[in-house]
């Protein structure tokens, strides 16, 4: 069985621990110009980038006055608390397995980097907590910042290819939780397009996205990637 040559995994609900933290922030950010946005309203934009998010979720309220600097504002607001969250909060923890997966991907010669739908400056600190860049698990990130378009985008999943050397998306398997990442997955041509349930989506809810496969945890990627743990 063809194995990849590198393998895009998203962060927060994938290889991150997340307790709906993302939606909660951006729910407090909200309730700043005095709208209430539901649990499911967030999910639906989890994945994409944040200030796209924002501007979205303002349309769907109908807000009056909508502009660039609000939304840049309100941003800068979720980057804070976002920010602040991933360097203090005790939950903060990978998901059971990352740091394994990583390992046995590396030995195996597949590379691994990370994506996101955050900026920079949130990933900063919460790789940092993972630690996975001092333990050599990572070879690369990239925040959806750092490319003209974020997901569902192929822009971040080409990034990491040019990160790594590897020149034929075929070679590329792409591992998230939320629509936006199978939508991304499959918008760039990977071979792999593995969603997982341990996050914003049920397995109901990514059976109607776009996909090669649907796993319940990060191990069970192993054999579909020919790797015999």
């Amino acid at each position: 069985m063809m194995k990849p040559k590198l393998i895009v995994f998203d962060l927060a609900g994938t290889t991150v621990n997340d307790n709906k933290d993302v939606h909660h922030v951006l729910q407090r950010v909200f309730k700043k110009i005095h709208i209430r946005i539901s649990i499911q309203e967030a999910n639906e934009v989890m994945g994409i980038p944040k200030p796209i998010a924002i501007r979205s979720l303002l349309e769907r309220h109908k807000y009056p006055y909508i502009s660039e600097m609000l939304v840049l504002e309100m941003h800068a607001h979720f980057v804070l608390k976002m920010t602040k969250f991933y360097q203090d909060h005790a939950s903060v923890m990978e998901k059971e397995g990352a740091s394994d997966v990583f390992r046995i991907c590396k030995h195996e010669g597949i590379q691994v980097v990370v994506d996101t739908g955050f900026d920079r400056s949130i990933v900063v600190p919460l790789l940092e907590r993972m630690g996975w860049e001092k333990k050599d698990l990572l070879d690369g990130s990239v925040t959806s910042d750092e490319v003209v378009n974020g997901r569902p985008y192929p822009d971040m999943i080409y990034r990491a290819m040019e990160l790594t050397g590897v020149t034929d998306v075929k070679d590329v398997a792409k591992v998230g939780d939320t629509m936006s990442d199978l939508e991304q997955g499959t918008a760039a041509g990977c071979s792999w397009v593995i969603g997982i349930t341990t996050g914003s989506y049920s397995h109901d809810e990514l059976q109607k996205g776009p996909h090669t496969h649907l796993v319940q945890n990060l191990v069970e990627i192993l054999p579909i990637l020919g790797i015999k743990k």
